[in-house]
């Protein structure tokens, strides 16, 4: 028994040495999954705004001599759609800030979270805040921020095939956070977090609700 108390003293001694210092400052990067869902929401949005034109590229040699007739192709089913959506796509994931009161995937989210709002509010009124850095880098975006950018471009470099796919032949079909995210990047993991919704109104109602008191033994 002792033995076995030592081994899980030293297991334990390990896995507290193991943490980064980022961590040990309370850091939590994104897992696979919140990078991936944040990936397909952006590439969504892009695709968005791209395929609201509609025009028609011609395609073949511009010759003097060539009278033969151009192909053309829709802007929005052609490659250059693409490649355009996915250019700087993960710059886009630097608009995100880091919402810390929220405890699922939707703690990345676009907007001011609600601790920076109130703490913004303190600042308008005159109150010392004291945070440890700057007032002028509150707004920066955070180690988990930066992190989650270099985790978009890491699984764009390793599912560029995929995604393409996915853009020629299953768009309009099956969304992208299923077809990228669900059945191939997390396939037989967990993928609770790819639908997780931040409902404000839910959240009010947490808070409104009456606590439990503890019954005495």
């Amino acid at each position: 028994m002792r033995i076995i108390f030592l081994l899980i003293n030293i297991v334990g001694f390990y896995l507290i040495s193991a943490e980064t210092p980022e961590e040990k400052e309370g850091v939590k990067y994104a897992d696979r999954c919140e990078a991936c869902k944040i990936l397909a929401i952006e590439l969504d949005n892009r695709l968005a705004e791209t395929g609201k034109s509609h025009d028609v590229l011609e395609i073949g040699y511009n010759r003097l001599d060539d009278n033969a007739p151009k192909k053309r192709k829709e802007y929005r089913k052609s490659e250059l759609r693409l490649e355009e959506s996915l250019e700087d796509l993960c710059e886009r994931v630097l608009e995100y800030n880091l919402h810390k009161e929220r405890k699922d995937s939707t703690r990345f989210a676009k907007g001011m979270s609600q601790t920076f709002q109130t703490l913004h509010g303190l600042v308008d009124k005159g109150v010392k805040v004291e945070l440890g850095i700057p007032l002028e880098l509150w707004d920066k975006p955070s180690a988990e921020v930066t992190q989650l950018k270099t985790q978009c471009e890491t699984l764009l470099e390793q599912y560029e095939e995929e995604i393409s796919t996915w853009y020629f032949e299953e768009q309009g079909t099956t969304p992208l956070i299923k077809y990228l995210c669900e059945d191939v990047v997390l396939k037989g993991k967990d993928t609770s977090c790819l639908y997780e919704v931040f409902n404000p109104e839910e959240k009010e109602k947490e808070k409104k609700k009456p606590k439990k008191e503890k019954k005495e033994l």
